[in-house]
């Protein structure tokens, strides 16, 4: 079959991890675009970037790290939709030796 390139147990398993790393980094993402107090332990801030008056270079550093937990969502989109096409061709050949 044209196009297949993983069995089916690993394109299952990579729909589901796919998935999941959808949710989190998406909830990451968002959480960090609001500026979550609870995660300001994972932003890259230095110690004079805590002592200043003006917040806004840390405001930037947690929108910069929600951005990319955004974008590596979508990359986990783009995995998971490879993973359904190969689950797809997976079906379609059993079908067809059957």
């Amino acid at each position: 079959m044209r196009g297949l390139i993983c069995g089916p147990k690993l394109a299952a398993c990579g729909l589901v991890l796919s998935l999941w790393g959808v949710i989190m980094l998406s909830m990451l993402g968002i959480f960090f675009i609001t500026h979550s107090a609870v995660l300001i332990e994972d932003v890259p801030f230095e110690e004079a970037d805590i002592h200043q008056d003006n917040p806004q270079k840390i405001y930037e550093l947690y929108d910069k790290v929600g951005y990319n937990c955004i974008i590596a969502a979508a990359i986990y989109v783009f995995f998971g939709s490879f993973s359904f096409c190969q689950m797809k061709l997976n079906k379609r050949k059993d079908y067809l030796v059957h």
